[in-house]
């Protein structure tokens, strides 16, 4: 055989496999409509630019977090040694503990939500009673059903460790005689290591930079059930509605059709009550605890208690959904095939609406639920459970 024609047989060959693998590019990639593409595209880009606790002066501070995040894993924190935030928010859970109602003292009425991407939130909670990270962490903190903390235990704790005492005060220098002043700074240092956290992009953050740019190759390996899934979610479902922005989340509130009887005779009410409590709190970015919040403390000024947000519960996030079962705010749905199930077939009896109606059961078929399920689990940042607490230098005064 001639070179000419051995090169000619290789070519031909070369040809046939670029066009198998063109043809199984194509395959993979579903073409979205203009309007599905636009839609898309406002869920990012990720990371988003960095966010700041609101009203807390030492957000983003090297020593705060560093303080914070000694707080944060010590079950010094509560008065027996036994709790520590880290009890529910546990790393290898994705800062969730994996519980239907979380367990302090005793068992809680609600989830643990996860705390990743927490500072990007408008509202802390599951029914906003909290405007800020620091505020929110002041809440178990004090709660005699879970830390149960208070300040004669973090001055007893100081006086025993050396590190501790050194990192509290490069950040907050003298310890203050006021044991509010004392807890609240505890607060900010929590919240400061909190705002600290933030997740990854995901399978489809990089589907998502690929569609922007116009890249086929990187868009088509993007699983094809994952893309079906985000067409639905963008489309038929109108899931985009409320979970929306780089978020997958609106940072309101809303009623899904979810009971909220926490047991015979008891209710949780959801936001109504969650905004009483925002405005009896003393600990607000209206308060004279914040430092300088500016235009971020509008959004406590203006909020008040509607009829309609009784039973209504954040709506929350669904980056690292698939790794944070169970769901809702009690807990009471197991899984991601459950959840999506659940909006299958949404009972409308059991909705209340102030206006327009946006849910409407979708009548998903077994194949568009596993879909949904792909591209909710696109959404996962495969370090959020592999976060490992970084080792703090020695602090030196």
């Amino acid at each position: 055989m001639s070179f000419v024609c051995t090169r000619r047989r290789i070519a031909g060959l070369v040809l046939s496999m670029l066009a198998l693998l063109t043809a199984a590019v194509s395959a993979q990639k579903i073409e979205f409509s203009a309007a599905e593409r636009s839609r898309i595209l406002t869920h990012g880009p990720w990371p988003p630019a960095p966010a700041l606790d609101p009203g807390n002066a030492w957000a983003g501070r090297a020593e705060a977090i560093a303080l914070g995040q000694r707080l944060f894993f010590d079950t010094r924190l509560s008065p027996d040694a036994r709790l520590a935030c880290a009890s529910c928010h546990q790393p290898a859970l994705a800062f969730a503990d994996g519980r239907a109602r979380s367990l302090g003292r005793v068992e809680l009425e609600r989830n643990a939500p996860s705390l990743w991407n927490a500072v990007h939130e408008r509202w802390l909670g599951w029914d906003g009673a909290a405007d800020s990270l620091w505020s929110q962490a002041l809440r178990p903190l004090l709660e005699p059903r879970e830390l149960g903390s208070n300040a004669a235990q973090l001055r007893r704790w100081l006086a025993q460790d050396r590190d501790l005492a050194c990192r509290w005060a490069a950040s907050f220098g003298t310890l203050a005689d006021d044991d509010k002043v004392l807890l609240v700074q505890a607060a900010k240092a929590l919240g400061a290591f909190v705002g600290s956290l933030q997740s990854a992009a995901t399978p489809f953050d990089h589907f998502r930079d690929a569609l922007a740019a116009d890249d086929g190759p990187a868009q088509a390996r993007y699983p094809a059930s994952a893309q079906r899934g985000l067409r639905l979610f963008v489309g038929r479902g109108r899931c985009h509605l409320c979970h929306s922005g780089p978020r997958f989340s609106n940072g309101e509130f809303a009623d899904i059709g979810a009971g909220f009887f926490v047991r015979p005779g008891q209710v949780d009410p959801g936001r109504h009550g969650g905004i009483q409590d925002l405005h009896r709190s003393e600990f607000t970015l209206l308060s004279h605890w914040a430092d300088a919040p500016g235009e971020t403390a509008l959004k406590t000024r203006h909020v008040s208690p509607q009829h309609r947000n009784f039973g209504e519960f954040k709506v929350p996030s669904l980056r690292n959904v698939a790794l944070t079962a169970p769901y809702l705010h009690d807990g009471r749905v197991p899984t991601l095939a459950a959840m999506v199930r659940h909006y299958s077939e949404l009972d409308l009896d059991r909705l209340h609406a102030d206006g327009e109606r946006i849910l409407e059961p979708l009548r998903l078929s077994g194949d568009e639920q596993a879909d949904l399920q792909a591209f909710l689990r696109s959404l996962g940042d495969a370090g959020a459970r592999r976060w490992q607490r970084p080792v703090l230098p020695t602090c030196r005064r």
